[in-house]
């Protein structure tokens, strides 16, 4: 009986402790607001509908937060003219990904009435922040890693508007690499094209094939992570600067992250043949041949069996037949 008797009291000032919560809650939000602007020392943005993010010195809130040593800032710049895309490149863990996340959060801080962790802010207001990052499968519904991915990015585009930001990060690695590349060079291009899409986008890539779109596209800008060389290792400088990148460092990586040194050995001596445009070259310690050929396997039969031929000892009926045999190898 008391119970229902308190509830019913509660319930007859249900109007006044609902806005009561609500009042409770929004000073607390604006006070946690205040309160991690003040610890790490983060800065009043301006936000309006300029189309324009022009960050200063800007810092990722949660990577900051855990590491010892002082975050590298980097500046930002993006609008719906010159600055419409980013493309950017550089080695693994070299920060493309970090420096890609921290504008999401940044923007979206802005947006919900927080200050941001950066020297200085302008935030032109966008209408959605769409993010293609990371890379899982769904085997729930039999989807793989690149279904999921090529997914994501057709909502993307479908949803996205020109007043949007986009980050997109390895578009197009979970498949070959000339369609990967296509497929990753497609998407730039619709979203740099004002005609069809025009937003502002951050794109990190390894295909450096993409740079040449500076060239051809208006709106279209190339960035790269600085690094460094020193004798066999490399150091990760961690500042964002104009231009592609000369070196994806992938060897290197591999070292830092303990990959036997047997394996880092082979690795470079098969980046080299590959590079010189050798198709063989023997491993290491054996005698055997290690073929690696982009050639279809039909033609590379058809070459074999080219070679295995004396043309002295054929008839013409003879070379007719072998010629119509081995044009049927290459087609299949």
């Amino acid at each position: 009986q008391l119970f229902d008797e308190i509830r019913s009291r509660v319930a007859a000032q249900l109007e006044r402790v609902q806005r009561t919560a609500s009042a409770a809650a929004r000073l607390d939000v604006l006070c946690s607001f205040a309160d991690v602007a003040v610890t790490n020392r983060y800065t009043r943005p301006l936000v309006n509908t300029s189309g324009r993010i022009v960050l200063s010195e800007a810092r990722h809130p949660v990577v900051e937060a855990l590491l010892d040593v002082p975050f590298v800032p980097n500046d930002v710049t993006l609008d719906n003219g010159d600055n419409r895309v980013a493309i950017i490149t550089g080695p693994n863990m070299a920060g493309k990904s970090t420096y890609m996340r921290q504008t999401a959060l940044i923007v979206l801080m802005a947006q919900i009435g927080c200050f941001v962790p950066a020297t200085s802010a302008e935030i032109g207001v966008v209408d959605g922040i769409y993010t293609r990052v990371g890379a899982s499968d769904d085997l729930s519904t039999g989807k793989s890693t690149f279904m999921v991915e090529m997914s994501e990015v057709a909502d993307i585009l479908r949803n996205a508007t020109g007043n949007s930001l986009l980050i997109l990060d390895e578009i197009g690695r979970g498949t070959s690499t000339f369609d990967g590349m296509s497929i990753a060079r497609a998407v730039l291009e619709c979203a740099a094209d004002r005609r069809r899409l025009g937003a502002k986008t951050m794109f990190a890539t390894h295909y450096h094939e993409l740079t040449v779109l500076e060239d051809t596209m208006k709106g279209v800008k190339n960035y790269n992570i600085a690094a460094k060389k020193h004798g066999d290792d490399i150091i990760f400088l961690r500042r964002i600067v104009r231009g592609g990148a000369d070196d994806s460092y992938g060897i290197e990586v591999a070292k830092l992250a303990g990959v036997p040194d047997s394996v880092i050995k082979r690795a470079k001596v098969v980046l080299r043949e590959l590079e010189s445009g050798k198709a063989q070259t023997a491993p290491t310690g054996s005698g055997e041949q290690m073929t690696m050929s982009f050639t279809p396997p039909g033609e590379q039969e058809a070459v074999i069996r080219l070679k295995q031929l004396d043309i002295n000892t054929l008839t013409p009926m003879e070379a007719i037949g072998i010629l119509d045999k081995l044009c049927q190898m290459v087609r299949e």
